[in-house]
């Protein structure tokens, strides 16, 4: 008799170990999917054009914003807008390509980094070719929507962009999108000699996905938007447009009566997104359940034995 009475004893022990210990591996994998959505959300957030909208040049207020991103960090140089698209952000130039993949336009360090020229290119964008850099993130931020242009509709409906450099607005006119390898020198270099500008140009075209025909041409001041590719481990996407002095409307804006704008509603204004708060809540909400069910399984096998 006492023998069984220990028997079940060390069987009902041997049951609640288990299960206390099944039930903390699930709320210590609920609380880890907590943290990683609570961290993946503030990269995002540290990364949203929204952080630098303060900053922008704008004629009304003669670039005194953009002055004073200046002053928090003098390698910020100037400003690319692609109409459409979330890309709105300052541009910085450090001395080598590495600085910015991990600082941000602000000079801290940051994961989401920020966009940088190549550091070979002359910070005026003066150069026959112009290479800017940025992180390939999720959420449409930095230079995660460059991949959607190699959608035909995206690039067609997407033509023109800003860049604001050396105190002059410039227009972007894109003509061109290309799948490369990191590694390929024929894209990747600066400071091309002018007898082999015209093959930089013929190479371009001939990689290229899409391509524009605008008359682009040696005498063109071209840029490349470079970022990493979710296709291919070494991939890169480029967006490539002309530099011009004359400037394009945004589309995505509306000029009223009174002569303020107002951006437009854009897919992303419209699209259903769940608010961080909003998982926590429903990852706690589980994790109440799943105590919940641990007692009643418990109280179940204290009947049974």
């Amino acid at each position: 008799m006492n023998v069984n009475k220990i028997g079940k004893k060390t069987i009902n022990i041997a049951n609640k170990l288990v299960n206390n210990t099944v039930l903390i591996i699930m709320l210590a994998l609920m609380s880890l999917a907590g943290y990683a959505l609570w961290d993946s959300n503030q990269l995002h957030q540290g990364a949203d054009k929204s952080k630098y909208e303060i900053y922008k040049p704008r004629s009304e207020d003669e670039g005194q914003s953009f002055a004073d991103l200046q002053a928090i960090n003098d390698e910020v140089i100037g400003w690319l807008t692609v109409y459409g698209t979330n890309i709105d952000y300052p541009v910085t130039q450090g001395e080598d390509n590495m600085k910015y993949v991990n600082t941000s336009a602000e000079g801290q360090y940051s994961l989401s980094g920020a966009i940088f020229l190549d550091h070979g290119n002359n910070k005026a964008f003066s150069d026959f070719n112009n290479i800017l850099y940025g992180h390939h993130m999720a959420k449409k931020v930095m230079f995660g929507e460059i991949e959607e242009f190699a959608n035909k509709e995206m690039f067609e409906n997407n033509k023109y962009g800003n860049l604001y450099a050396n105190n002059i607005d410039y227009g972007i006119e894109f003509f061109a999108f290309i799948h490369v390898d990191a590694y390929d020198g024929s894209v990747f270099r600066v400071n091309i000699k002018e007898e082999n500008q015209e093959a930089y140009l013929e190479n371009i075209i001939d990689k290229a996905i899409h391509y524009r025909e605008i008359g682009i041409s040696v005498t063109d001041r071209i840029i490349l938007l470079s970022t990493c590719s979710s296709n291919s481990t070494n991939g890169r996407d480029i967006l490539i447009g002309r530099i011009t002095d004359e400037t394009y409307d945004d589309p995505t804006i509306i000029q009223s009566d009174d002569n303020s704008s107002r951006y437009t509603n854009t897919k992303d204004n419209i699209s259903i997104k769940i608010p961080l708060a909003a998982m926590l809540l429903i990852i706690v909400f589980i994790m109440l359940i799943l105590v919940r069910m641990y007692d009643v399984m418990n109280k179940k096998r204290g009947q049974a034995i």
